[in-house]
């Protein structure tokens, strides 16, 4: 009806204007922009009415929803992929962030019930999808993209929503159709990676680099995109890269003995779950060969890596939980909840490492500071406190 009005103020406005434009004397010219004056402010009343309107509307339907569920419990499945800093980080946030909206709604999210850790295995994951599908939990909250995989696999003849944490390439994992609409009963939150910025960084400390050691697990979906990106940034400025995988710990190692073998420059492994677990193991390694590892999240820098850079995890387990309780709580339809994919360009320094490496910190942050939001520091930790 309100469009309606619109349309019909609209009309008569350039009704009298078209009426007015007949004459040529003064008085025609000043009904004229009496006219248009008049109809605009119609306009911009009706649709100012209209805003607001609407907008009342959706906070009177969420508080009549948050009102409705008081009382409430929900199951609220969570599942993470391995145990390392970035993901912990994650978890821990999201479960804080659970409680402190519980007791503002007045209800409870019950996770502590329906916690897993997948350890990496695919058996065990399979497991506990199957049991938090009989233990009929509300949601999955699923934490890594492989999490998040075997959640789909495991719900997808169900109306259970999923939301995932920490999928770099949604898209690209196939869990959604795109990012700004999703398009299924799953969604969640992205910490996709600008790997450019990272190349720029190694340059920017480093600008005769001409050999980039490139580490990660192909079993990784998080990594794929990632150095295709490194590698097209490499071609393009005719840098030389070498390759080197594992998909466990040993293998890493060795990759990283190869690496320094072939005496690499720099080493960049994006927000790779694999290379993350080895990374107490293997950062020694490289800072005795003098070697920067460059990472794709804070907590590669936590655990001995050079830099970390990114997004802020913690944010990220924070705000997968408003969505969980958005879904919950208030009716959201995932297929309809796009994807969110926080600002990166947080560079996280481990200091222990840039000394022991023989930087000057002042000088690599001076370098790095055209590249990045904010910088840093840390030192090597085994989890965040």
């Amino acid at each position: 009806m309100k469009r309606k009005m619109i349309s019909c103020l609209l009309a008569a406005g350039i009704g009298t204007m078209m009426l007015a434009g007949c004459g040529s004397s003064d008085s025609g010219s000043a009904a004229t922009s009496s006219a248009v004056a008049s109809t605009t402010a119609a306009a911009e009343e009706t649709t100012a009415a209209a805003t607001t309107a609407a907008a009342e509307e959706t906070s009177v339907a969420s508080t009549d929803s948050a009102a409705a569920a008081a009382g409430t419990t929900y199951k609220v499945g969570i599942v993470q992929y391995m145990d390392h800093a970035s993901l912990n980080q994650i978890t821990e946030n999201i479960e804080s962030e659970l409680d402190a909206q519980a007791a503002s709604l007045g209800v409870t999210f019950d996770y502590s019930d329906y916690f897993f850790n997948g350890e990496g295995d695919q058996s065990l994951l399979q497991q506990q999808m199957a049991q938090l599908k009989d233990d009929g939990v509300d949601v999955v909250v699923c934490i890594a993209t492989p999490t998040a995989l075997y959640a789909q696999s495991a719900f997808e003849d169900t109306d259970t929503p999923i939301i995932f944490s920490a999928v770099t390439d949604p898209v690209g994992a196939g869990l959604v159709s795109s990012n700004d609409a999703p398009g299924g009963n799953i969604t969640g939150t992205s910490d996709a990676l600008n790997t450019d910025a990272i190349m720029d960084l190694i340059f920017a400390q480093n600008p005769d680099a001409d050999n980039i050691g490139l580490l990660y697990s192909t079993s990784e979906d998080s990594s794929t995109q990632a150095i295709a990106d490194a590698k097209a940034y490499l071609d393009e400025k005719g840098i030389s890269y070498d390759e080197k995988t594992g998909t466990n710990n040993d293998e890493v190692s060795q990759a990283v003995d190869a690496l320094i073998a072939d005496g690499v420059d720099a080493v960049f492994t994006p927000t790779d779950n694999t290379v993350m677990s080895a990374e107490l193991s293997i950062y020694e390694k490289f800072i005795d060969a003098g070697i920067p590892h460059y990472t794709g999240a804070d907590s590669f820098a936590l655990n001995g890596a050079f830099l970390g850079f990114g997004i802020n995890y913690a944010d990220l387990g924070t705000k997968t939980a408003d969505m969980v309780v958005d879904v919950l709580v208030n009716g959201a339809d995932p297929a309809t909840t796009p994807v969110e994919t926080l600002d990166d360009g947080i560079a996280t320094i481990n200091t222990d490492t840039c000394s022991a490496l023989g930087y000057d910190l002042a000088t690599v942050e001076d370098a790095f500071k055209p590249y990045v939001s904010s910088i840093v520091e840390t030192t090597t930790q085994e989890n965040f406190d």
